[in-house]
């Protein structure tokens, strides 16, 4: 995040405006966007019966000979040093085979950070583990216990006694304000945006908003909580994670450890939700330097409690939005300003200003977020980072102006959508915000909103309705690979180091392979998850079903001119060219002349070949710097306040998708209702409590920390535009953290109209909705 980053990203930017488009990835559109098979039907998930069996194996269940469990000691102090550690009681307990201390800890090197430039960095807490008596957030571990079981490793901690010299500590954020820093850039754009006369157009304004919207800390509750089975092998480490960044994990312990990156082999087949917060985090370099020290298998599965004290979350933020429009609301001015916490060990920026400039057209911006240090655990990155809170805030306040100006909140956002991208200019790839509305707003039955608040009721139910815009932005990650190969029976084989976590990787891409290769797909099997396979990049940002699909398709080329030369002069495709041929019924034909054409089975039986692979890899993602690639949502939420209570109970969510073509519509509609009950558990339950005296977590449990349950999710429909974007691979942007993104705006929204009273202070509890 420089000055430096920003003049290169602002050249290649450019440079990119004088490049054709045909020279650039997705310069050429993508066949299976117009011809597809399996691609675009309703497919069950292939790792379906192996987990309702329980035959799938996780992190924390692999076995292993002479497996020892480990347990965390956490410091109880923001910051300070260790000045006495009494383990003597802990290491007369019952199995206690090891403590582990910084007195005692293998000399390890700094983890190093996540970030486009290395994909094989993982760090999310960039500093060193155990190496000194250092205290730097409440929480860090101090000791680690290993024993024969886990209760005996739980109860060993339990005896250790920790005494600190506590120093001062910087645990409020409000107090922090008045140190705050401005970087640079955010992600890869620049920070501080600056256009236009805002001052004048809040004096000429008709109507005008000018509010301070605040969302709290929130943490990480995947239902596998972060976990690790790991062994040495003499010099090479053996690691079963749970994890989003395979290879991004064996390069980073790699670095820890002093050893190279092939002899660390990382495998995490299956994963139970991630959302960003599995990477890597100290719990893993834990493990494995215990395992080195003890000379055992360890298996080290975080509490809840210790999840929560280990494991970073989304940040605090504090956000002012300003929106000022003229009579027909025509956005005049668009201020979008405030504060988040990014310690100088954290990489993760929450970068909720992204929002302001991709979503309405102004004459005039005004944008800046600026970042707190504080003494805490290391924030990360939580699905749909930055924009699940910038759109609260930005959507909130685009509904108190057309609640000031008198118009229907659909028809202001939609009279604020721009041709080109509100801020470069840039032409969009593909982008039908209207259609999404029209779509939702009929299946939702918009029109029965009461546009004057609290005017339907039944009974102590106050009744209202609620929309909100949400949008995420494409990414496709550079150096994803892939490898295909096919056997002398015509079936094709996919690997790649890709990560399964849930939203059904292995199953829309076998359906995409199969398309690709002209194959049924009971011909087509997807092997993922383990660093022995082609390198992977991480899984996240809604990035990996473009990332491996593009890498699917360079292998598909490569592996299309290799049969050609394989084939040779005897054969129906002799003289032809790579351009000329295309993959169909089990082998190759001629494009356009399909009887000119051989099978996989006799180009291999002929050339006496067993099988026959090729790899390919996704480039550098030059069209996102040409064009304004972003999915878009139109959600919908109806919902009952209690007057009595000030409870909330939704009655309805719909959610309509601009994100380019539907894959597989089974899995994209549970990635979709996944993101959509992650915001309504932002919106109404989530909350991580601080105790500000001295940084605490003090909702380090699902007692204490609300996530939605079955009775707080109401029925949620789910709809799409199905438009292919011509710039991505199969038609298709990432819809992971699309369904989050303007969910609790148009909760909060809908609360507005039931009751007249704008909650702007995440999450909206009872308490904030009773009384004047």
């Amino acid at each position: 995040m420089s000055k430096l980053q920003n003049a290169i990203v602002g050249g290649v930017r450019t440079a990119m405006g004088y490049v054709p488009s045909s020279w650039l990835p997705g310069g050429t559109r993508d066949p299976l966007i117009d011809k597809r098979v399996t691609l675009g039907t309703q497919q069950s998930r292939v790792d379906g019966p192996d987990k309702v069996q329980g035959v799938a194996r996780f992190a924390a269940e692999v076995r292993m000979d002479g497996l020892v469990y480990a347990a965390c000691v956490h410091s109880t102090i923001a910051r300070g040093k260790i000045t006495e550690l009494d383990l003597a009681a802990a290491e007369a307990a019952p199995g206690v085979v090891l403590v582990m201390t910084h007195r005692n800890a293998p000399k390890l090197a700094l983890p190093p950070p996540i970030g486009m430039t290395n994909l094989k960095a993982a760090g999310n807490n960039i500093l060193l583990i155990m190496q000194d008596a250092e205290i730097r957030w409440n929480g860090q571990t101090v000791a680690l216990v290993l024993a024969e079981t886990q209760e005996q490793a739980n109860y060993a901690a339990s005896l250790i006694v920790v005494r600190y010299e506590q120093a001062a500590a910087r645990t409020r954020f409000e107090d922090a304000k008045a140190d705050a820093t401005t970087p640079d850039s955010l992600m890869i754009e620049r920070n501080r945006l600056k256009r236009g006369d805002t001052d004048a157009a809040f004096r000429n304004a008709v109507g005008s908003v000018d509010a301070v919207y605040r969302t709290p800390w929130h943490n990480h509750n995947p239902i596998e909580p972060n976990a690790a089975t790991i062994t040495w092998q003499g010099d090479r480490l053996i690691v079963h994670d749970a994890t989003q960044m395979l290879n991004g994990t064996a390069g980073s312990l790699a670095k820890v450890f002093g050893i190279k990156d092939t002899q660390v082999f990382v495998s995490s087949p299956f994963v139970g939700g991630a959302f960003g917060g599995k990477a890597l985090w100290d719990h893993q370099i834990l493990g494995a330097a215990a395992s080195k020290l003890a000379g055992r298998p360890v298996r080290i599965a975080l509490s809840r409690t210790s999840m929560h004290r280990l494991i970073g979350g989304r940040s605090q933020t504090e956000q002012r939005v300003a929106l000022a429009a003229d009579a027909t609301g025509k956005l005049k001015a668009l201020l979008h300003q405030g504060f988040s916490v990014k310690p100088p060990h954290s990489v993760c920026d929450e970068a909720f200003t992204l929002s302001g400039r991709s979503l309405y057209e102004s004459e005039s911006y005004d944008i800046v977020q600026h970042t707190l240090d504080l003494d805490l655990l290391a924030n990360t990155f939580m699905r749909a980072p930055g924009e699940a809170v910038g759109t609260f805030a930005i959507e909130s306040a685009m509904d108190e102006l057309a609640h000031d100006l008198g118009i229907d909140p659909i028809a202001l956002r939609l009279r604020n959508i721009g041709d080109t991208d509100p801020v470069s200019g840039a032409p969009h790839s593909q982008s039908d915000l209207t259609l999404a509305y029209e779509l939702g707003a009929k299946k939702f039955g918009w029109d029965r909103r009461a546009a004057t608040p609290k005017s339907h009721q039944d009974g102590e139910w106050l009744i209202g309705m609620g929309c909100a815009t949400g949008s995420f932005p494409y990414v496709r990650m550079p150096g994803m690979s892939a490898r295909i190969t096919i056997d002398s029976n015509g079936h094709a084989t996919v690997s790649s180091a890709a990560h399964e976590m849930g939203m059904g990787t292995a199953t829309v891409q076998r359906q995409h392979a199969a398309d690709r290769l002209g194959l049924p797909l009971d011909h087509v099997t997807v092997r993922i998850g383990d660093t022995d396979l082609p390198f992977g990049s991480f899984a996240g940002g809604s990035s990996q079903t473009a990332s491996l699909g593009a890498a699917i398709n360079a292998a598909s080329v490569k592996l299309a001119g290799d049969l050609l030369r394989l084939a040779g002069n005897d054969t129906p495709l002799a003289g032809l060219r790579a351009n000329e041929i295309e993959f169909a019924n089990h082998g190759l034909r001629k494009i356009g002349e399909p009887s000119r054409y051989e099978s996989f089975a006799s180009i291999l039986e002929r050339a006496s070949r067993s099988e026959i692979s090729a790899m390919g890899e996704s480039g550098a993602p030059l069209e996102i710097l040409k064009f304004s690639m972003h999915s878009r949502s139109a959600i919908f939420c109806e919902l009952r306040v209690s007057e009595v209570t000030g409870e909330v109970r939704l009655t309805r969510l719909v959610g309509a998708f601009d994100c380019g073509r539907i894959l597989n519509p089974k899995t994209a509609t549970s990635q979709f209702r996944g993101g959509m009950i992650m915001g309504l558990g932002m919106a109404l339950t989530e909350e991580t409590l601080l105790d500000k005296r001295n940084g605490r977590i003090m909702s380090a449990s699902m007692t204490d920390y609300h996530v939605p349950v079955h009775l707080d999710v109401p029925e949620i429909d789910v709809l799409w535009t199905d438009i292919p974007d011509p710039r991505t691979p199969m038609g298709a942007r990432g819809i992971g953290e699309i369904g989050i993104a303007g969910v609790a705006a148009a909760i909060a929204n809908a609360v507005f109209n039931a009751t007249g009273k704008r909650v702007r202070d995440l999450p909206l509890t009872p308490d904030k909705l009773l009384g004047d």
